[in-house]
């Protein structure tokens, strides 16, 4: 008789913690079917060869595109990568292999305050550092605004990836007379590649939609850049914030190229956890 009712109560347990998790996945659902609604008719041919140009343009029922705004969200992000990815790994590293520098207890202080800060303020930062000294909006600003969204995300999962490896490895490598930098860069990271991707993955999905960074360092721009240095030296156009001013705007062809945009953020953002999840079981495979 115990048995059997330890064995409805699971069975009870199972289905409120399943209940549970539909209640959550319905709004994300619900959200996810409404913008593919409002959007999917504007993705079209125009929309990925073509710039949005003036407001005239849409008055006059002209066919635009966002193709300025997927590139330029391309290249920030990407270089909001390169720049945080380095710092952020290195960070984590000092946290894990080094617990008793000096240096840690500021470094752990310094991180815990930029994960916690709004990501407007951080936007302030970049606008204060590079905006102001170049004297002008550019893609290098939007990308140090995100570095700084991302940096803390990755130090933090790269300090937890490392700490889950035994001591054992690190031992083995030193009683093989290697030093503590050369054990750590060939034996170490390359054990924690798994969760070292997946951090860097969810940091950038993470960092990928956020708009009010942006608003105060790349900008935006209606139109692709002239030259090639216009991406980093000059005003540009990403899909958080295009997707802002188009939801504001007063035209209805704007409104719709926004759910547009919001479907290309979604996928996006959607693709880096499907690939960090991939990465994950891989790497679980590979262990067996």
């Amino acid at each position: 008789m115990n048995l059997k009712r330890r064995h409805w109560r699971d069975r009870l347990m199972l289905g409120v913690l399943s209940a549970a998790t539909l209640l959550v996945l319905i709004p994300l659902f619900i959200v996810i079917a409404y913008v593919v609604v409002q959007g999917i008719g504007a993705l079209n041919g125009d929309f990925f060869t073509k710039e949005l140009g003036s407001p005239a343009r849409a008055q006059m029922g002209q066919e635009t595109g966002l193709v300025h705004t997927i590139l330029g969200t391309m290249v920030v992000d990407l270089l909001a990568l390169l720049l945080a990815v380095p710092l952020g790994i290195g960070a984590g590293i000092m946290l894990s292999e080094y617990p008793d520098h000096r240096l840690n207890p500021l470094l752990r202080l310094l991180n815990d305050t930029l994960n916690g800060m709004p990501a407007i303020l951080k936007g302030l930062l970049a606008f204060a550092l590079i905006v102001k000294p170049m004297g002008t909006f550019s893609g290098f600003a939007g990308a140090v605004a995100l570095a700084f969204v991302m940096l803390p995300i990755i130090a933090r999962t790269t300090e937890s990836a490392l700490m889950i490896i035994p001591w054992s490895i690190r031992e083995a490598g030193l009683a093989l007379g290697l030093p503590r930098w050369r054990v750590v860069l060939s034996t170490i990271i390359p054990t924690a590649r798994v969760g070292l991707i997946t951090g860097i993955l969810i940091a950038f999905a993470r960092a990928a939609g956020e708009a009010a960074p942006l608003l105060f360092t790349s900008f935006g721009n209606n139109y692709l850049p002239s030259h090639w240095s216009g991406w980093l030296l000059g005003p540009v156009d990403t899909l958080p914030q295009r997707l802002y001013s188009l939801a504001i705007s007063p035209y209805k062809q704007w409104h719709e190229m926004g759910w547009a945009a919001g479907i290309i953020l979604l996928s996006m953002v959607i693709v880096a956890f499907v690939i960090g999840r991939l990465a994950w079981s891989g790497g679980r495979v590979a262990k067996r």
